[in-house]
């Protein structure tokens, strides 16, 4: 059974473009206490990581005018040596739970832990875990998507931030910028990056950069489209089997749907179709790109994997070259 959408859910791509535009014309007509100097870089930084800001809504309903926000004033808008040293951008402490790499710097006393990345996609996806698994905000995942002024003063209230006028920073980064208007997401830009930035996401998955419809379904999980097809993502330490039930589909369908035989492992960050895929897909040729292989690309494109292979006159376990071009219908 498909899962359906709400037809009011659907994305209005002309609608989108104007969005955009606008924010464009907020982007350059708002001012910033800080000077014009800084009005540019935070500008700059917006441009740079609004799309993984939207993918990390997406996945988790913190909204993505928070994330920026936060991201901005934490890390200078990407200036402060904490987010330039070690791609920590959120201001987030080690704790006794992380076992990665740490950066020592004075905070409210002398030589505190941070958290150290690789990436800075690294560290919005670690401030996506952060905010979800603690239970001291767990309340916040109760408001409004479109509620940054409850996020931000729920925020301040769960202790977030000693700064006694967090909040009122955060709201106000996000009303000079318009960045309000990035809470109703436009596919375009959610998957332009590639989720294998993501620690726990095992394969490389790089969907296609363009989806045409997102809905909230079952236990508020983001659905998405692609090929004309219903997917969502698994997020760490997801339970198939609940996943399977909220949606009203098999286990066995779902390994199904996704060319997946009983041994083979769900992961985080990974696509999931809720229905059968297709023989072809909406583009006609995919370049293959380093890291890449058949069963990835068909994901990418909601293709069926056997049919991937027979358009192209492979065999299974054929293996791929960088730059090698596939048919894809």
């Amino acid at each position: 059974m498909r899962w359906r959408i709400p037809t009011n859910r659907l994305v209005n791509q002309p609608v989108f473009a104007a969005v955009f535009f606008c924010l464009t014309i907020l982007f350059c007509m708002h001012g910033f206490s800080q000077g014009e100097d800084y009005n540019e870089l935070v500008r700059k930084y917006i441009m740079k990581f609004r799309a993984i800001a939207v993918r990390e809504m997406m996945e988790y309903r913190i909204p993505a005018s928070i994330t920026l926000a936060q991201g901005i004033f934490e890390s200078n808008a990407g200036r402060s040596p904490l987010a330039t040293a070690a791609n920590n951008h959120f201001g987030i402490k080690c704790h006794k739970d992380w076992t990665g790499q740490t950066f020592i710097q004075d905070d409210e006393t002398r030589d505190e832990c941070f958290r150290k990345y690789e990436f800075p996609e690294e560290s919005f996806r670690d401030h996506s875990y952060f905010l979800s698994r603690q239970d001291r905000y767990k309340n916040l995942f109760n408001l409004d998507i479109n509620d940054y002024k409850g996020w931000a003063n729920g925020l301040k209230e769960c202790g977030y931030a000693t700064n006694p006028d967090y909040a009122r920073h955060l709201i106000q980064t996000i009303e000079d910028f318009g960045l309000f208007r990035l809470d109703v997401a436009d596919f375009s830009i959610a998957f332009t990056d590639s989720l294998s930035f993501a620690k726990d996401s095992l394969h490389p998955y790089s969907p296609a950069s363009s989806y045409d419809a997102f809905a909230e379904g079952p236990g508020k999980r983001m659905v998405y489209i692609n090929n004309g097809l219903q997917f969502i993502i698994l997020k760490r330490n997801d339970n198939i089997d609940y996943v399977a039930k909220a949606f009203s589909v098999s286990v066995r369908k779902i390994r199904k749907f996704n060319d997946l035989n009983d041994d083979a492992p769900f992961v985080a960050g990974q696509m999931v179709y809720l229905e059968p895929k297709k023989k072809k897909a909406a583009a006609t040729h995919h370049t293959v790109k380093p890291g890449e292989t058949m069963y990835t690309i068909s994901q990418s494109y909601g293709v069926q994997l056997d049919q991937l292979y027979r358009r192209n006159k492979m065999k299974p376990g054929h293996r791929l070259k960088p730059g090698q071009k596939l048919s894809l219908r």
